[in-house]
């Protein structure tokens, strides 16, 4: 399977994990399980792309995590590029996971935290943590 291939397969497959998390006030334990096993599946390809990358030519020369020049090489092949994506998808999901999970917003302010954790990760987590901390100073 080619690259391309997969990261689309990988972006759909995504999908019905943040559904779930959207859904979360209909069954918050199944459907935060539901959004976390598709995470640890995913977790199981990055694995995957990793040892098979590894195992392949390896990194180029200069690359490593010390240098902005040296991470852009690191991405620089198209199965390295696709674990990042898939490193992100991850990632972002098991976070919304968590937020939904923690239930300390009511539904309707959790939705766009999820969207943004969706499609910015770390501004999702920021809104979360605003809203979360808003909510506590006027209790």
């Amino acid at each position: 399977m080619t690259p391309d291939s997969l990261f689309s397969i990988v972006s759909a497959a995504v999908l019905p994990g943040w559904l779930a998390l959207a859904c979360a006030p209909l069954a918050r334990a199944r459907l935060v399980l539901a959004a976390r096993v598709i995470a640890v599946l995913l977790a199981g390809l990055y694995v995957s792309l990793l040892v098979t990358g590894l195992a392949g030519e390896g990194p180029p020369a200069g690359a490593g995590f010390s240098t902005l020049d040296g991470v852009r090489l690191l991405l620089s092949s198209p199965q390295a590029l696709l674990a990042g994506w898939v490193h992100y998808l991850v990632f972002d999901l098991w976070v919304g996971s968590w937020e939904a999970e923690d239930n300390s917003l009511p539904h309707w302010q959790l939705l766009p935290c999820l969207a943004l954790t969706f499609l910015a990760g770390p501004t999702g987590l920021l809104l979360y943590h605003l809203l979360k901390a808003g909510r506590k100073a006027r209790s």
